[in-house]
């Protein structure tokens, strides 16, 4: 590609242009976003090669758009680029929510919705901006495109393969079905990590806590490190999705509360036992994929 626009510098978009830089895969990478001092950071590290002047400026020419901004900006990124888009140019974005971005798109695009392949790349790090970037981010990773009807396959392609350029291994699922699977496996993990963090961080023995707190409490709560933006707009976005998921896990809380209260150990054992065999089951079903992608680029 000859020229590729990133919205939003930080830890996903940055990455993404390292990537491609890395792989030889682009000449020439404009930054686009709200803070000034997180682009001049970008352009400073060598993320981006130049800062786009507007919104024309920095779609103008461009072979792909990468919205990288936190989702509940998407609407107005791509309002702020509509008219300037040109024929040719592909936009796709990296929002952890699709079906509040697939309304957006459609809204403020119009004629031009085929244009946009809405996309997840399913990779992070608890740190955020220009700085947190790194090129092998997304190596071995998953990237889900929730394509829509209207999207050609050249343009699905197109950003099919600057993923895999990266690194990533692509995935489609629809609009609905993302947002369905991601309220469990990621927005609610998350939530329920920054509940964590926030109840203890309220209690008058908060530093005695944190004191000892160690390995454990460190990896159950890594996420709540993430950007609260970013994650507060994942969650209104995907309301209706979370709630549900949030209501179950409180079935599960209320069954653990029971069975702690009669000290029933052998229906406490049974819960622990399942989720233990289940983890393992998942993380060994990863290895062998990891494995299997490794031995396929060799």
């Amino acid at each position: 590609m000859k020229k590729i626009a990133i919205f939003g510098v930080g830890l996903i978009g940055g990455s993404f242009a390292l990537a491609l830089k890395q792989a030889g895969a682009v000449q020439h990478v404009v930054g686009a976003g709200r803070s000034l001092a997180s682009l001049q950071r970008a352009l400073q590290l060598g993320i981006i090669d130049a800062i786009a002047t507007s919104p024309a400026d920095a779609v103008a020419d461009a072979d792909l758009v990468l919205i990288a901004a936190p989702v509940a900006q998407t609407g107005a990124i791509l309002a702020s680029i509509a008219p300037y888009l040109q024929i040719g140019t592909v936009v796709t974005d990296a929002g952890s929510t699709k079906g509040d971005v697939e309304a957006s798109a459609r809204l403020a695009l119009g004629t031009k919705i085929s244009q946009f392949v809405p996309g997840h790349p399913i990779a992070g790090r608890e740190s955020n901006g220009p700085d947190a970037a790194i090129a092998n981010l997304y190596v071995g990773k998953k990237v889900v495109l929730a394509t829509l009807p209207e999207n050609g396959q050249a343009d699905i392609e197109r950003v099919a393969s600057a993923w895999r350029q990266c690194g990533a291994v692509i995935h489609q699922l629809s609009c609905a079905q993302h947002d369905v699977v991601f309220a469990s496996v990621s927005h609610l993990p998350h939530l329920l990590a920054y509940a964590l963090v926030d109840d203890i961080a309220n209690k008058p023995h908060a530093d005695m806590l944190f004191q000892y707190a160690a390995s454990g409490f460190r990896d159950f709560t890594r996420i709540a490190g993430s950007s609260p933006e970013m994650w507060r707009d994942i969650s209104l976005a995907n309301q209706e999705a979370l709630l549900q998921e949030l209501d179950a896990y409180q079935l599960k809380l209320t069954q653990l509360r029971g069975l702690l209260a009669s000290r029933d150990g052998p229906g406490l054992d049974a819960i622990y036992q399942n989720a233990q065999q289940s983890r393992h089951r998942w993380i060994c079903a990863i290895e062998a994929a990891e494995k299997q992608n490794k031995e396929g680029g060799d």
